[in-house]
């Protein structure tokens, strides 16, 4: 999306958001540090010029995301009238989940992503995939509608376009990403504090967990390929979550020889969620795509319903394609 064709989207959204008396904001499921901080930081923004918002929660926080400012506002739909819908860092409308339903209730939807498979599902689209973050292109609209970026707005957009550019590493993190960072940083963040609780704060749990799955590890294609798999029944040995799968596979991915990561999630017997990761050239969105999901050339998901094995063997297919 060009500047003009931005502003554009912008321009029509700030009329949605002006005319609008109740205005809710979602989140999807599996939130991570993106999508929770740019639910919290546009809402607490627009509730800077008095508008009646409401953080709507699609599915449990994680913990690493609780010392968020103003965290607690974040809670279930309360069958209120909805004048506006605006949805975050979802790239369809399956990643809403329960509030999938707010799509009909809702007299207009403005979706806000920064996903190049987004479905343009919203009555406004503002989707920039050429943002490194969700985070970035909020920051974008605030400053458009004229609202000061105070201290807990600031640490909001800060931690998502942290999570999602790998603390500043990831390729996606251009020139743009790092003024935005700046000026956050200006404002008075605690940086610190931040990057604590997003990359050195895990759990005994997450490290049991981080252990028993590097026990499944399986390479192909000469090393360059990496599979591991999150089961129901680890997770019960160690006593841990899904969420605590997080980051996994991206310490997978920064093996030496692997081009591409794969972490087979279990939620069900038929039903494995699939995470990617690259580091060069493989395009894993274009993978994913083949079984129903998407994201990022070098980070992206689907979910496959089928057996675990039955899905590892599918995507060896595909991978053997471009290995």
């Amino acid at each position: 999306m060009n500047i003009n064709e931005l502003d554009s989207k912008f321009n029509l959204a700030i009329e949605a958001i002006k005319d609008a008396k109740s205005i809710y904001i979602v989140s999807h499921v599996q939130p991570d540090g993106d999508n929770i901080g740019s639910l919290l930081a546009l809402g607490l923004a627009l509730k800077k010029i008095e508008k009646d918002v409401f953080f709507l929660k699609t599915d449990n926080i994680p913990k690493d995301f609780l010392f968020l400012p103003n965290i607690d506002l974040i809670k279930d739909y309360d069958e209120k009238e909805i004048d506006l819908l605006i949805t975050l860092d979802s790239s369809d409308e399956e990643r809403l989940g329960g509030n999938i339903e707010l799509l009909e209730k809702a007299k207009k939807i403005v979706n806000i992503d920064h996903h190049l498979s987004n479905t343009n599902y919203g009555d406004i689209n503002i989707v920039d995939s050429q943002a490194a973050a969700t985070c970035e292109i909020v920051f974008k609209l605030i400053k458009k509608l004229e609202i000061p970026i105070d201290k807990d707005i600031a640490t909001c957009l800060f931690t998502g376009i942290s999570t999602d550019t790998g603390s500043f590493m990831y390729e996606n993190a251009n020139e743009e990403t790092h003024l935005i960072a700046a000026e956050l940083l200006r404002i008075g963040i605690d940086k610190q504090e931040i990057n604590i609780n997003i990359w050195q704060n895990k759990s005994l749990l997450k490290t049991k967990l981080f252990i028993k799955t590097l026990e499944t590890l399986e390479t192909y294609f000469d090393d360059r390929v990496a599979i591991v798999e999150v089961t129901r029944d680890n997770l019960r040995a160690v006593g841990a979550s899904m969420e605590d799968s997080e980051g996994i596979v991206s310490f997978i991915r920064d093996i030496d020889t692997v081009e591409v990561a794969v972490m087979l999630k279990e939620f069900e017997e038929d039903e494995i969620k699939v995470s990617m990761r690259s580091k060069r050239y493989v395009d894993v969105s274009d993978l994913c795509s083949k079984f129903g999901g998407g994201g990022h050339q070098k980070a992206s998901g689907c979910t496959i319903k089928s057996d675990l094995e039955q899905v590892k063997k599918d995507l060896i297919t595909e991978l053997e394609k471009v290995i």
